[in-house]
Parts: C-alpha cells; sequence; structure tokens
C-alpha cells in the first residue's frame, strides 16, 4: 500500500508552470510528472493550459500551479540541493542558471523562473564543522567569497 505524501511544497507561478516543471524534472534521475490539472471550459485559464501539476525530484512532492502574477517567489524560500561532486554542482549550476538565471552568492542561485536554489556540495558542513576552528573559518571565509561553490578551493580553505 503506497501512502501519499502528506506535506508537499507548493509553488506559486505567473503562467509557465508546465515550462518549470519539464526543466525540474529533467535535471534529476529519480524525477517524474506524478498527475496534471489542466483547465476546462470553465477556466480559470485558456482551455488546455496547466491549471497545477504534481511532479516529483529525488523522492520528494511539488504542486506547481499557474496562479498569475499576484505573488513572486523570493529568497526567504530555496531548494537546497546536495551534490557530491564538482561536476553535479557545475551540471545544476549551468542549468538552472540558463535562460534568464542568475547567480547569487555562497552556493545560491535564482533560475529563470525566480525561484531561489541552494547547490551545495556534500562536503561542505563536513568542512564547517572542522575540529579545528581556523580550519573552518577559513572554509567560511572562502564560501563567502564564491558564488557557485567550489568543492577543490573549499578542500583547499580547510589545508
Amino acid at each position: 500500500m503506497t501512502t501519499a505524501q502528506q506535506i508537499k511544497t507548493f509553488l506559486w507561478f505567473d503562467n509557465n508552470a508546465e515550462e518549470a516543471v519539464r526543466l525540474y524534472t529533467s535535471l534529476f534521475k529519480r524525477s517524474r510528472i506524478v498527475e496534471e490539472l489542466r483547465c476546462g471550459d470553465s477556466g480559470p485559464g485558456p482551455k488546455g493550459a496547466i491549471l497545477t501539476a504534481e511532479f516529483e525530484l529525488e523522492g520528494q512532492r511539488f504542486v506547481a500551479m499557474n496562479g498569475g502574477p499576484h505573488f513572486k517567489f523570493n529568497e526567504a524560500i530555496s531548494l537546497a540541493v546536495t551534490c557530491e561532486t564538482q561536476d553535479e554542482v557545475d551540471e545544476l549550476w549551468s542549468k538552472l542558471t540558463a535562460d534568464g538565471g542568475s547567480e547569487s552568492q555562497c552556493g545560491w542561485l535564482k533560475d529563470r523562473f525566480g525561484l531561489s536554489w541552494q547547490i551545495i556540495p556534500s562536503a561542505l558542513p563536513r568542512l564547517l564543522q572542522h575540529p579545528e576552528p581556523a580550519k573552518a573559518a577559513r572554509v567560511m571565509q572562502a564560501m563567502m567569497q564564491m558564488k557557485k561553490l567550489d568543492i577543490a578551493r573549499l578542500e583547499e580553505a580547510a589545508r
């Protein structure tokens, strides 16, 4: 018996939820679109347009909705992705900042839809919790100077 995920992250888009869902599900191996609810003759959007789309990224469920221009994303909410390798960091960073996305600081970025992401190497928490406070402080300082996080530079700062 499968139990539905009781709590899901709900994402409000202006009118490009379908495009966002297609991008997000293309980025992660274990991803899929679970269900789409499309507008009918009575709206609220054009007939056939996505009203909501439930999708899954690496086992986590989300719902995207075309809700109109009333609300915008901000940095108070972000999706954090742990990456094992620099290649993973680089690939996600590149794809999420493409076509109008923007880089921020310390591993944060905004995709072209305005949703904030944190692309974090799995090595970062280990390096920030180094038993030698001076090494941890150097890692923190190095991280604060970066946009996209660079594992080799973080490890070098710890040395």
